[in-house]
């Protein structure tokens, strides 16, 4: 990537990592990039900064503008790695007693991660610095998705640097969201749905914040993916639907099965929610990453969930997108069990009680058929799925 202009005297000088497959367990096929911005004026600012491997294409990206060493303030929005692993490497090349601007929690977290003594200026939420012409806003974000999150927001530009909020793992020469087209908006709901769901909460208390603040964008700025500008209405509409776990008349159906047992009753059960109107989407486990089974989750009412019994327990894979789903804690949902088993399944039982204990409503304890489900049982699967077909219809 190379350094662009987005504003007069505001650049983009991050960096794209094509390569990136795995993000602590969320997939990026697509890449992700690590963003990063300068503004030049009468005092020159770098605000993030990049990934570690990447901080010597940083420093050629910010020498293409202005001899970096001139850099006078440096701006941590958020200390997580990803945006933070450069800093060592920039701090040092720019001069370490520059002063370097983060969160209160962020200079807990800078300390805790680097043993350098910087000059830490710590701010508060709403605190402004000048810059000459350009005055700029810090926001406190805490928990968005870290302690130490905070936005900062060029008030003469109207341009929000919001850390991870709005971000995409997405790589690519498109620099803006109506560049990339329908990509973008589907790349910010995988991201939602698998890094920021969790904070939900904090994410509808932040919205309720800026329209009491009356701040208006012209353009948001997260530290991965493109750039919000013609879009900026309609992101932060589906963070405020996303975050209120508003969903469609849809379910989702997610398995696995050993010897297709668990799969013919899972696309009998698709079948009967079909036929109440109701949408449905069916995803084998093992044919798709867990992240991806998160995004068909964030809009779905009803999620079940179907498993063979083995050794007296779910089965692995279904274990671990339970788990991964559990921590992110999806609200106002119905949940569902079912699967097929030898000769004791406990695995319906178990997900029932996974699904329970994430304040799913639960219709029933399962339905579990033993061995290869006959032609009586899948009829019993497909009424099991107009039961739940009925139910997301109901439900507002």
């Amino acid at each position: 990537m190379k350094p662009v202009e987005i504003a007069k005297g505001i650049y983009s000088v991050g960096v794209a990592d094509f390569n990136i497959r795995d993000f602590h367990g969320y997939s990026t096929e697509a890449g992700t990039t690590y963003n990063a911005f300068l503004i030049v004026d009468e005092k020159v600012v770098l605000i993030d900064t990049v990934k570690k491997e990447f901080a010597d294409e940083l420093l050629a990206n910010i020498s293409e503008i202005i001899d970096p060493k001139k850099i006078d303030i440096v701006i941590s929005n958020h200390t997580e790695m990803d945006h933070s692993g450069a800093l060592p490497r920039i701090m040092h090349y720019i001069g370490e007693d520059k002063p370097l601007y983060c969160s209160r929690m962020g200079k807990k977290n800078l300390s805790a991660h680097f043993s350098q003594s910087w000059n830490l200026h710590p701010v508060k939420d709403g605190e402004e610095l000048s810059l000459g012409s350009r005055t700029l806003m810090f926001m406190e974000t805490r928990m968005l998705h870290w302690p130490d999150s905070m936005f900062t927001y060029v008030k003469e530009d109207e341009i929000l640097f919001s850390s991870d909020a709005f971000g995409q793992h997405y790589a690519g020469y498109e620099l803006y969201d109506d560049v990339l087209g329908d990509a973008a908006m589907f790349q910010a709901k995988k991201y939602f749905a698998n890094i920021l769901m969790l904070y939900a909460p904090q994410v509808l208390k932040l919205v309720e914040k800026v329209s009491d603040m009356g701040l208006s964008f012209k353009m948001i700025c997260p530290d991965h993916g493109v750039f919000w500008r013609t879009g900026i209405g309609s992101i932060i509409d589906a963070y405020v639907r996303w975050s209120s776990h508003e969903t469609g008349k849809r379910a989702v159906v997610i398995y696995d099965t050993m010897w297709k047992s668990t799969r013919k009753m899972a696309e009998a059960i698709a079948d009967g929610i079909s036929e109440t109107g109701a949408a449905v989407s069916v995803i084998h486990i093992r044919s798709s990453h867990r992240s991806e089974i998160m995004t068909a989750v964030l809009d779905s009412k009803a999620v079940i969930i179907g498993s063979p019994t083995l050794n007296n327990c779910i089965f692995p894979t279904v274990a671990d997108v339970l788990t991964y789903m559990k921590g992110l804690r999806p609200k106002n949902r119905i949940g569902a069990a079912f699967g097929s088993y030898g000769w004791s399944g406990e695995a319906v039982k178990q997900m029932s009680g996974e699904l329970s204990s994430m304040g799913m409503e639960l219709l029933d304890e399962g339905l579990k058929i033993q061995y290869v489900p006959d032609s009586d049982a899948i009829a019993s699967c497909r009424e099991y799925g107009r039961k739940i077909g009925e139910a997301v219809c109901d439900r507002k």
